[in-house]
């Protein structure tokens, strides 16, 4: 239990004082990147799956 509780307290001393935390402006801009990044992925994903349908749907009407 005190090798927890050692943890516990290092991680904390750690989170405090040894790390180096971004502004609110890289926060900012890390968050739009993201979001762009996000937005672009989900249209490419989302073309794409728009023309896997359309392929399926023409070669099932071509087959009936």
């Amino acid at each position: 239990m005190a090798n927890v509780l050692e943890f516990l307290k290092d991680s904390y001393t750690e989170m405090g004082q040894k790390v180096t935390w971004p502004t609110w402006s890289q926060l900012q801009s890390s968050a739009v990147v993201v979001l762009v990044a996000s937005i672009i992925i989900a249209l490419v994903i989302f073309a794409m799956d728009k023309a896997s349908s359309s392929v399926l749907e023409l070669f099932y009407n071509i087959g009936s």
